[in-house]
């Protein structure tokens, strides 16, 4: 029987926040963690919050970040939620409401760091707090706003703005009972590859002692590369690309510019896409060779991916279906595929069509291969793999994209868990995951042998999953 819902004040460095307790859990929305990043705030670092008399109202979602929705029909697998307003820089906190001093877990939503927010209710933490974790969700500036790379502003005021709310963590979790001392970041896609970049920030160091990178390996671009979307948007606009002159921009006709320049952007497309920067402050240096080289190592870091990655993008679209033999060789010879690495897929995937075999290999050269490369080079540090292979029925999509996130939440019976998974999605996978998430954040050991030697690589699926060894191994060995 559901509990009527009470009322709980929490005390933070900015003053006091009302939010609600039902079934043991304590839920604040919306609090935030930085100013609201307009007016003199604009392209500006993440400044800090007026602190407030009284008691503030954390009982709904608070603004998210300005963004376009996705287009169809991606709007109807990965709902976006809109909130208005000015305050986008706020997070959520779920805690169990017994007291007790749990872990902390940070989630970064993804978005190709142009969308996105903490609303989906995929998202939604309780059933982290209901098995004694304190959840946190995020919003952060996105496109142009978050990724824009100016003359006459800081680079990276997205993953900034991540900073800022890890450094509330630390300053205010305590009041949640969250132990500010044991805290995990995770994140999936961009979200992901924002915690790459983290994992290498000086700025972020001592922040979190843990990570989960779901889908994104850690990846960044010199400076002039990054600024490529703004100058595309500018030259839309026929406007200096400067942070003032987009201050001054009509903000519609400025996020139209941003979705004309980045359409097709996404991870396996051609468009132009955001991308971190590195900066020499808060990216030193690229983040992928940073870690190869050493950075991190005192972190645990659990590393994944999803079977078929490419089928969110291919199946719905009917890319899948558009690729022929011609445009997968033109594919291949653009993304400079080796013919050698072709041959070897093409023995491993025989019945593969030229849309498949093209997802395949995108899937590995951008995750697969990658996350394996980094696991190695991280040893002795502790280090877990695992690939998500259940399949999803609902219209071919397979082990797609930002499946697993329903899995990870336990929130399968959401709806935006239900556009991906279907209504019958397998629950005792959701149980397996959602407990091994929470054990890693818990203890640092999520339940499988850490990676070594012999490549071990937790594959969940249903209706049982298994610990496999070096998988694809003969592909992978193809790469150079």
């Amino acid at each position: 029987m559901t509990e009527i819902a009470t009322e709980a004040i929490v005390a933070t460095r900015s003053g006091r926040v009302r939010g609600r307790i039902s079934d043991g859990i304590a839920v604040f929305l919306g609090i935030p963690y930085a100013a609201a990043p307009f007016g003199p705030h604009r392209f500006r670092r993440p400044a800090r919050v007026q602190p407030w008399d009284g008691v503030r109202d954390a009982l709904a979602y608070g603004p998210t970040a300005p963004k376009a929705p996705f287009p169809p029909p991606m709007d109807r697998l990965l709902p976006d939620p809109d909130v208005p307003g000015t305050e986008c820089l706020n997070l959520n906190v779920w805690a169990p409401a017994d007291g007790a001093v749990c872990p902390v877990m940070v989630w970064i939503h993804g978005g190709s760091l142009r969308n996105g927010s903490s609303c989906p209710p995929a998202y939604d933490g309780s059933a982290f707090a209901r098995d004694g974790v304190v959840l946190v969700s995020l919003n952060y500036r996105l496109g142009v706003e978050g990724f824009g790379v100016f003359p006459d502003a800081p680079t990276n005021l997205g993953l900034r703005d991540q900073i800022a709310a890890l450094e509330w963590v630390r300053d205010n979790i305590a009041a949640f009972g969250g132990d500010p001392g044991n805290v995990t970041v995770f994140g999936e896609s961009a979200g992901s590859i924002s915690i790459g970049a983290l994992l290498t920030s000086p700025y972020a160091e001592g922040l979190f002692r843990r990570a989960v990178l779901q889908s994104g390996a850690p990846t960044a671009q010199p400076r002039d590369a990054a600024a490529r979307p703004t100058r595309a948007v500018a030259k839309r606009l026929r406007i200096p690309a400067t942070a003032e002159a987009f201050a001054a921009a009509d903000p519609k006709r400025l996020l139209d510019a941003q979705v004309a320049v980045s359409r097709s952007g996404a991870p396996i497309g051609n468009g132009i896409g955001f991308t971190i920067a590195v900066d020499g402050d808060t990216v030193p240096r690229d983040p992928l060779s940073a870690l190869h080289a050493g950075a991190a190592a005192g972190i645990d870091v659990m590393l994944g991916y999803n079977a078929e990655e490419y089928r969110l993008w291919f199946v719905p679209t009917g890319m899948l279906e558009k690729i022929n033999g011609l445009t997968l060789r033109l594919a291949l010879a653009k993304f400079r595929v080796p013919g050698r690495t072709v041959q070897a897929y093409r023995a491993a995937w025989p019945q593969a069509v030229p849309g498949e075999l093209l997802g395949i290999i995108a899937t590995d050269r951008l995750l697969r291969l990658p996350l394996n490369r980094l696991a190695d080079a991280r040893l002795p540090a502790r280090t877990w793999l695992y690939e998500f292979a259940w399949r999803s029925p609902v219209d071919r999509l397979g082990a797609c994209h930002a499946l697993e996130i329903g899995f990870v939440f336990d929130t399968l019976a959401s709806p935006d868990g239900r556009a991906l998974a279907g209504d019958a999605p397998p629950q005792p996978l959701a149980d397996m995951m959602h407990r091994a998430w929470v054990a890693f954040a818990a203890t640092g050991d999520p339940g499988w042998p850490a990676w070594d030697p012999t490549r071990p690589v937790m594959r969940f699926d249903a209706p049982a999953s298994e610990l496999v060894h070096a998988p694809r191994a003969a592909e992978l060995a193809a790469w150079p």
